[in-house]
């Protein structure tokens, strides 16, 4: 499964893990409100990667 995933998505992966483990670490340290904030960037990163792999599809 992972054969299939390029470069590409594998950055984005990495990077909306981070987002969703430096959130938490965040939220425990008792900063909510940063923590919330992002850890809203984690759907937004893993949508931004099914944006470009349907646009790469499409070409």
């Amino acid at each position: 499964m992972i054969k299939k995933f390029n470069l590409t998505d594998k950055l984005l992966l990495i990077a909306a893990i981070l987002s969703l483990i430096f959130s938490e670490i965040l939220f425990f340290q008792g900063h909510e409100n940063q923590a919330i904030f992002i850890g809203l960037w984690v759907p937004s990163i893993l949508s931004f990667g099914i944006y470009l792999k349907l646009i790469s599809k499409n070409d």
